[in-house]
């Protein structure tokens, strides 16, 4: 009986503390996301799902450390830069992160429209009705309701796992590849596994942790209960990332492999060979996520923005308590759909690629920046990374900063990386 009311005890304190960790990994599933995965499964079937595994490791370490400066300082991750490295630095930082994060929520909007398409839905009312919707959220709620909105949406991710289902992937050769590491040294896939790395592990996601775990208030005796949360976001956002390989592979890598330029054309592709559900599904999911992304992604630049420059920030306080922070999400949504809205996406892309680009110089600062902080006595503590955790920590950063900066040079000189 004290067993069993333990565990129910434990259950419900990890319940209370659930959202952030899930959310922020979830969010990595966005438009981006979902057409790196898409152009994964279509181009070299199953030979990818091996990566995933030591992804989500890399991701678990990284995010396990925001959360836990989090839950220690009570401090978001901007605003320990500008106290540990100083305002002239986190500016231009701030300032570097605006410009990417801008890019990135025209990609989600993009994305709503793509998914939306599909559906029969036409941009010019999706993307004004889906600004509208996550800026009333968000503008117009509390932290507690937008976390349970948030945490809904996560659900509706399952449409992946139901789609990849019903194209009726070989589940044995899925298992083999997943385990057995098949490296190839050609470009295209270098280029790809580079992708893979790049689009798990972005900045933004970093500070909107930190930011979400201070704002709900988690303390120290919480943190394993934090820990869990992130653990358990980081594995579920991978395993979606699986089935999206897995239904592009299954059915668009076998009919020949071919490039998927647009997360729609995904979606489009199964219509055929898996059937109209699992199309629909896939541009549900598509739709969720560029949704979801779309209210995440400002508002996580509202957050970081603020607290490196020393402005009142959070969704519980009242616009007229951080009219920067509300005035400065309200801008990037409005900007995000306008750009989508009225300009072609040949012009689109550019920006979008511009942030991709940004988001890969700015990354290797930002983890380091992170291990700093993490490995300071005075600030953590107790809780400071351990030597076992160090090494794993490092390595981890870099590789990503190694791979990172093959995709920046990639992207700027692509005649070198043919």
């Amino acid at each position: 009986m004290n067993l069993l009311r333990k565990w129910k005890t434990q259950i419900l304190i990890f319940l209370a503390v659930v959202g952030p960790g899930i959310i922020t990994a979830n969010v990595d599933n966005d438009a981006g996301g979902i057409l790196t995965y898409s152009q994964a499964g279509a181009k070299f079937g199953y030979s990818l799902l091996w990566t995933l595994i030591p992804i989500t490791v890399a991701l678990i370490v990284v995010q396990e450390m925001v959360a836990r400066m989090g839950v220690v300082t009570g401090k978001g991750l901007a605003d320990l830069i500008r106290e540990e490295f100083g305002f002239r630095m986190t500016f231009f930082l701030m300032l570097m992160l605006l410009i990417a994060d801008l890019g990135n929520t025209i990609s989600e909007f993009a994305g709503l429209a793509s998914g939306m398409s599909v559906l029969g839905v036409s941009r010019y009312l999706a993307v004004p009705a889906g600004a509208f919707i996550v800026w009333a959220l968000v503008v117009r709620g509390t932290y507690r309701t937008v976390e349970k909105v948030f945490l809904l949406a996560c659900f509706f991710y399952a449409s992946y796992p139901l789609s990849a289902y019903l194209a009726h992937p070989s589940w044995k050769l899925a298992l083999v590849n997943t385990v057995k590491p098949s490296f190839h040294f050609d470009a295209p896939y270098l280029y790809m596994l580079i992708g893979l790395v790049g689009t798990t592990i972005a900045p933004w996601m970093q500070f909107y942790l930190q930011s979400a775990v201070v704002e709900k208030g988690i303390s120290p005796k919480d943190y394993f209960h934090s820990r869990l949360d992130v653990i358990v976001g980081c594995i579920l956002t991978d395993v979606v990332a699986f089935f999206i390989i897995l239904a592009c592979a299954v059915t668009i890598f076998a009919t020949g492999p071919r490039d998927v330029v647009d997360p729609g054309d995904a979606a489009i592709a199964l219509r055929p060979l898996a059937g109209q559900a699992a199309s629909w599904l896939f541009a549900f999911g598509l739709c969720n996520a560029s949704l979801f992304s779309a209210a995440i992604l400002p508002l996580a630049t509202a957050y970081y923005v603020c607290e490196g420059l020393g402005f009142e920030s959070g969704i519980n306080k009242k616009f007229r308590e951080a009219p920067a922070f509300y005035s400065l999400y309200t801008a990037l949504i409005l900007v995000g759909a306008l750009a989508v809205i009225l300009l072609r996406e040949a012009y689109q892309i550019p920006i979008i690629m511009l942030s991709q680009v940004i988001n890969g110089i700015l990354l290797p600062f930002v983890l380091i920046f992170m291990l700093r902080l993490a490995n300071n006595e005075e600030l953590m503590g107790a809780y400071r990374n351990t030597r076992f955790l160090n090494v794993i920590a490092w390595t981890t950063c870099l590789v990503v900063i190694a791979l990172t900066m093959i995709l920046v040079l990639s992207t700027v000189f692509p005649g070198y990386f043919k």
